[in-house]
């Protein structure tokens, strides 16, 4: 039986290591290419309240390295990092940014929404590491035996994926980039960590 506390060390490097490229690169690339929005963008209407679904993210990511299988734990934590440094290569080399909107908004939605966008890069947006480490959370949850749990789990990933365009935090063409890259870091890790004994959607 894997120990939380080897659980929690797992996830300290793996997501850690997202937040130190993430931030390194916000404070070194030079001004973003603004994005304009897409069809689907435009037909998604704006909602300070989208917050909560958002923020759930943070909840997402600890359910994965806490309840996922043992074998997949070193796969999780080299995945987060392969796709941060992936997405902190562009980050530097195509920086990326949007023409935002006014965020002012009352009550506790607006209060939450106010302590993300201070914390909260305005560029970094292509590709969306926030999709792309919460398809690698669903990918390591993944149970064959489970199907109405994976159901759940991907309608969860696609209403944190529509909170951000509702947010206007990123573009559909973001979150499209970051689910691929997503599930390119996942199958390299895979290949990368003995393929033979790590099998992704296996029963644990």
């Amino acid at each position: 039986m894997t120990s939380t506390a080897f659980r929690l060390r797992q996830m300290l490097f793996g997501w850690g290591g997202v937040g130190l490229v993430y931030n390194l690169s916000d404070r070194f690339q030079g001004p973003g290419l603004v994005l304009e929005p897409g069809v689907i963008d435009r037909l998604i209407p704006y909602s300070p309240h989208a917050v909560w679904p958002y923020l759930s993210f943070f909840l997402i990511v600890p359910l994965a390295f806490l309840n996922c299988p043992a074998e997949r734990l070193r796969w999780l934590r080299s995945a987060f990092q392969a796709a941060a440094l992936a997405a902190g290569t562009v980050f530097m080399l195509w920086p990326t940014t949007l023409a935002y909107p006014d965020y002012a908004a009352a009550g506790l939605s607006g209060t939450l929404l106010a302590g993300l966008l201070a914390v909260d890069s305005p560029q970094n947006c292509f590709p969306s590491l926030h999709m792309a480490l919460t398809t690698l959370a669903i990918l390591a949850l993944h149970d064959p035996r489970r199907p109405l749990r994976n159901l759940l789990l991907w309608a969860w990933g696609a209403l944190i994926g529509l909170s951000i365009l509702q947010l206007r935090r990123h573009l559909a063409i973001d979150l499209a980039a970051g689910v691929a890259l997503g599930f390119a870091a996942a199958w390299l890790c895979r290949r990368w960590l003995a393929p033979a004994t790590l099998t992704l959607g296996a029963p644990s």
